[in-house]
């Protein structure tokens, strides 16, 4: 009885130490949800992959009503997709042309994966360098431009530059950044501040295309 009461000792031992086994690199970690619109409450995966950081629902919520909420007919592009989240929305609220830009290949399987769950025909996926890409739009073809490159990378100043060409003059470019951008850093871009919110240690930004100034 004693060595079979020691080997159950040494077997409970055995399980109260054992570690947990480690999540598989790139299996989902959390959602973020669709706030508003046809796909309204929709979950979108968030995969365990270095620096993505998608777009809080709050915030999008927030920045969704700075838009007007009703994005009918309105042509848009998602520079650094990541989890597709303020591109889907855009569809979700009735765009009718939504471009996602990402360039890490599981990422574009996913966003692929959820446009075919959603059956987003309006959405056009393409894996590539986001201010390359945009460089290459139509000037003026956009209605607005998503904007939330890497907070390490050194991105603000081209994307803004390509997405001030990309968006017709009234129209409009959506920030993300780790710190507030004013109208003296954007006049470069002709582009001002239209609203301007903090939420955490991001702050989002709807910058305006200024129209251009008539010649007398």
């Amino acid at each position: 009885m004693a060595k079979i009461e020691a080997a159950r000792q040494r077997q409970s031992g055995a399980v109260a130490t054992r570690k947990p086994r480690a999540a598989a690199a790139g299996a989902p970690d959390h959602a973020v949800r669709i706030v508003g619109g046809l796909w309204k409450r929709t979950r979108l995966a968030v995969a365990r992959t270095p620096g993505l950081r998608p777009t809080p629902d709050r915030v999008r919520e927030t920045v969704f009503n700075w838009l007007g909420q009703d994005l009918s007919g309105w042509t848009c592009c998602d520079a650094f997709a990541g989890t597709g989240a303020l591109g889907f929305e855009a569809a979700s609220r009735g765009a009718s042309a939504v471009t996602l830009i990402e360039q890490d290949r599981a990422l574009v399987l996913q966003l692929a994966a959820t446009k075919e769950r959603l059956g987003a025909d309006m959405v056009q996926i393409q894996r590539g360098d986001g201010v390359a890409a945009l460089s290459r739009l139509p000037p003026g073809s956009q209605d607005v431009v998503f904007l939330d490159p890497p907070f390490d990378a050194d991105l603000f100043g081209p994307a803004l530059r390509a997405a001030s060409g990309a968006v017709r003059p009234g129209a409009f470019v959506y920030l993300e950044a780790p710190a507030a951008w004013s109208d003296a850093m954007l006049d470069a871009w002709g582009l001002t501040v239209v609203r301007h919110l903090k939420a955490g240690a991001v702050h989002a930004h709807l910058l305006r295309k200024c129209d251009p100034v008539p010649h007398a």
